[in-house]
């Protein structure tokens, strides 16, 4: 028994002694990392143009040198097309129609007759207060002789000019009534509708036909309230319509109220007139051009995100050293000659890695030949 418990703490000695004595194999293969890590290739950073030669057999990115451009922000505003103006002609005089209304779908001039009304009695009303007017013309003078030579007094004499005045008037209303026989266009457009016929009988207040004033044409939406202090009248706007025509306009009024529902703010955009042939109603998608900015061009494939997750690019700065800028995509090219996108955050010229970004990472310094960088 006192054998086999010599044995075993025999054994307990070699066993702590494997375990605690350094190795020399494990060791060597610690230096033999570190010595890897610091003979490994440094990144390059090449041109975006420039042949890899040499350098493919050691990582690299490409980088391409951007400048700031002016660049007109645009609003994206989703809206509609609207007539100038539509309004609805309503009868004046009550009676009956006794000629066949515009068509509807009739272009028409400013005075031009949509519905006329029996004359009816008119006439003879207006020729009536003719002769009453004659009268009291007559009266007036004859009192004013009389009361040059003393025969009359002041108060008769007021009493015929005041009757020679309400004889005027009766004139003048007998001959409006005449003339509002005739309904006519408040402005020249199209008749978009008609609701009376031949032989209808109209009242004071009935509409007899509507007119839709087409030229200008007016585009028409709302812009959300951070959107609206960017945009100014008599700026530029370029619309597709769902039909797909392409028109042009600018701004002719914002409104300084915003939709209570909606927190947006109508805006107008006048239709150039070359275009004005266009129907109402159609919805439109406008790119409305706002203030102008500094921006950069970029290939989207440029873009990238943080360990936030925020949106940005990676650049060399002048000491060769990867950074990580946030941006914020203000625009984007669909020009096939130079596609990209636009964005704003970066200042000056930057030299910005397009190819690779995502085997750097920020601070990292890289050996590169780019010239002056930002």
């Amino acid at each position: 028994m006192k054998k086999q418990q010599i044995v075993a703490g025999l054994l307990l000695i070699v066993l702590c002694a494997w375990l605690f004595l350094p190795r020399n194999a494990e060791s060597g293969d610690e230096e033999e990392i570190a010595a890897g890590q610091r003979t490994a290739p440094p990144i390059l950073a090449l041109p975006a143009d420039a042949p890899a030669g040499s350098a493919a057999d050691v990582p690299f990115v490409r980088a391409s040198r951007i400048s700031p451009q002016r660049y007109a922000a645009t609003v994206r505003v989703r809206g509609r097309t609207e007539a100038f103006r539509h309004v609805e002609v309503r009868a004046e005089q009550a009676g009956r129609i006794v000629a066949d209304p515009v068509p509807r779908g009739a272009r028409v001039r400013a005075g031009d007759t949509l519905c006329e009304i029996a004359v009816d009695d008119r006439q003879a009303d207006l020729d009536e207060a003719l002769s009453r007017r004659e009268q009291a013309e007559f009266e007036y003078e004859a009192a004013l002789d009389l009361q040059s030579r003393d025969l009359q007094s002041d108060v008769a004499v007021a009493q015929y000019k005041a009757a020679l005045a309400a004889a005027r008037a009766a004139v003048a209303r007998a001959s409006i009534a005449l003339e509002k026989i005739r309904i006519t266009a408040p402005f020249d457009g199209i008749v978009e509708s008609r609701t009376v016929e031949i032989g209808d009988l109209l009242n004071i207040g009935t509409v007899c036909a509507s007119v839709l004033d087409d030229d200008p044409m007016l585009l028409i939406g709302l812009v959300p309230e951070q959107d609206i202090g960017r945009i100014t009248l008599g700026a530029a706007v370029g619309a597709e319509l769902v039909s797909g025509e392409t028109i042009t306009g600018r701004v002719i009024y914002l409104s300084r109220s915003a939709d209570p529902s909606s927190r947006s703010y109508r805006i107008e955009i006048e239709v150039d007139p070359e275009q004005f042939a266009i129907r109402s109603g159609i919805t439109a998608e406008m790119q409305v051009s706002a203030d102008e900015i500094s921006a950069h061009l970029i290939p989207s494939s440029a873009l990238t995100l943080d360990d936030l997750g925020l949106l940005g690019v990676k650049i060399i700065d002048a000491n060769q050293t990867v950074r990580f800028r946030t941006i914020e995509i203000v625009g984007d090219n669909t020009s096939l000659l130079e596609p990209g996108v636009w964005v704003s955050g970066l200042e000056g010229e930057v030299n910005l890695i397009t190819i690779g970004q995502e085997i750097v990472f920020p601070g990292q310094v890289v050996t590169a030949d780019l010239g002056r960088t930002q």
